[in-house]
């Protein structure tokens, strides 16, 4: 791997100025999955580096943030879009830390981040999505999902909580309620941090041996590993299933923090740009007004 062990060295010579605009947009392009594609996830790479440093990655990132920052002002200010940002990963695979990077310095009033856990209370009373929708974004704003509605045909899956004929079906319902979303305003996009097994053992024996991140280790997390395989199979039929022309998947290499966090802040960005929010028109009888 590019970056085994650490996301401190390059992890390969990369001298010289960023990818220009071109290739990296290609680059980024290429890790959509097109709607009948056929996914294979073993096919497709986990360390990726787009042909950049680790230094490099960190730059393009502050420059895309800032881009970023404008486009959702923007789309503040316009107040009539939306934008769905949902994050699914396996264990370690770096959600928190994405949200984290791809969002520090954006304004809060326009940003929402949810996580959904197992359901309970009045979430159990109620179907799958009936949680979900509430956290949808409101107009003009951003949402991202740390893990999202897709649980429901993941772990659900995996550990067999409800039976096939169940989940199978909520790929349908997932679709229809993303054709929703979108019909009604919201842009739904859709990445998932794409680790390797391997990298995975090397976060959680970091977490374990550090005392100060053992808490985010719990036993229940090796159990989940030995499920490489199943949850593996789970994740490539729901993304097969479900990215759509409208509200497509992205599958992100995440060895690598900087690549992986650089990559995501780029879909966010095209997202945006594609958008293309405009500033409401001011206030008639403005001009020449003075403010004493």
């Amino acid at each position: 791997m590019a970056d085994h062990h650490t996301d401190d060295n390059d992890g390969g010579d990369h001298e010289g100025s960023l990818p220009d605009e071109r290739a990296l947009r290609t680059a980024i392009g290429r890790l959509r999955v097109k709607p009948g594609s056929d996914l294979v996830l073993a096919k497709r790479a986990t360390d990726g580096d787009f042909g950049m440093s680790k230094e490099q990655a960190l730059a393009r990132l502050t420059e895309t943030r800032a881009r970023i920052d404008v486009l959702q002002q923007r789309l503040y200010a316009e107040s009539r879009r939306s934008v769905l940002l949902v994050v699914q990963a396996m264990d370690a695979a770096g959600k928190d830390g994405t949200i984290r990077n791809v969002l520090t310095g954006l304004n809060p009033a326009g940003i929402r981040v949810s996580s959904f856990k197992a359901p309970g209370g009045p979430e159990a009373q109620h179907d799958y999505l009936w949680r979900v929708h509430q956290q949808c974004p409101s107009r003009g704003d951003i949402a991202v999902f740390n893990r999202s509605h897709y649980e429901d045909v993941l772990v659900v899956r995996v550990k067999q909580f409800v039976p096939e004929a169940v989940w199978r079906r909520r790929y349908a319902h997932i679709r229809h309620f993303e054709q929703l979303l979108g019909d009604e305003g919201t842009t739904v996009v859709k990445v998932f941090l794409h680790v390797s097994k391997d990298e995975q053992a090397r976060r959680f024996q970091e977490r374990l041996d550090d005392p100060e991140k053992r808490w985010k280790f719990r036993a229940g997390d090796l159990d989940d590993r030995a499920l490489w395989p199943e949850f593996q199979s789970a994740y490539q039929d729901a993304i097969n299933e479900t990215s759509t022309d409208d509200a497509p998947w992205y599958v992100v290499p995440a060895d690598s923090n900087s690549r992986r966090n650089m990559a995501v802040g780029e879909i966010l960005r095209a997202t945006l740009e594609r958008l293309d929010p405009q500033i409401p028109e001011p206030e008639a009888g403005l001009d020449g007004v003075k403010v004493v």
